[in-house]
């Protein structure tokens, strides 16, 4: 295929790039349902839901991807996909094995930071009381 026939496609993460590279076709899914693009399609943003997306790559193999939400930007022959946490599988099996240990492992690891977070809050609330009051 020609240049003009692929997109560069860039997949991010708050920490690094995952993926980048060219494809003939990325399938994602929005607010308002799941759609393909090709490289021609029209420009335009859009949300993304927590899904599987899918980047067929310019030998035609399909890449799969468990992303979280995020924003997908097409502008031109370009892509940019920007996502709160995602992971990179062979396969639909293995993603969802890998989407189940990464993300649950990722809120479990949220949840005690909030839980921490929440303590500190309420230590400083406290001290900030205990201030106000009269010396005896």
């Amino acid at each position: 295929m020609s240049q003009i026939e692929m997109m560069q496609v860039n997949l991010r993460l708050p920490t690094r790039l995952l993926f980048s590279g060219e494809a003939q076709k990325v399938f994602a899914e929005a607010e308002n349902g799941a759609f393909a693009m090709l490289p021609k399609h029209t420009d335009f943003v859009t949300a993304l839901l927590p899904s599987v997306l899918v980047i067929t790559d310019a030998e035609g193999q399909e890449q799969y991807f468990g992303v979280d939400q995020g924003v997908l930007v097409k502008h031109g022959y370009a892509v940019d996909i920007a996502v709160r946490r995602a992971v990179q599988g062979d396969d639909l099996a293995s993603l969802n094995d890998t989407i189940q240990a990464t993300f649950l492992e990722v809120d479990e690891d949220e949840r005690v930071a909030r839980t921490a977070l929440s303590k500190l809050e309420a230590g400083i609330v406290r001290r900030f009381s205990d201030l106000r009051k009269p010396l005896t």
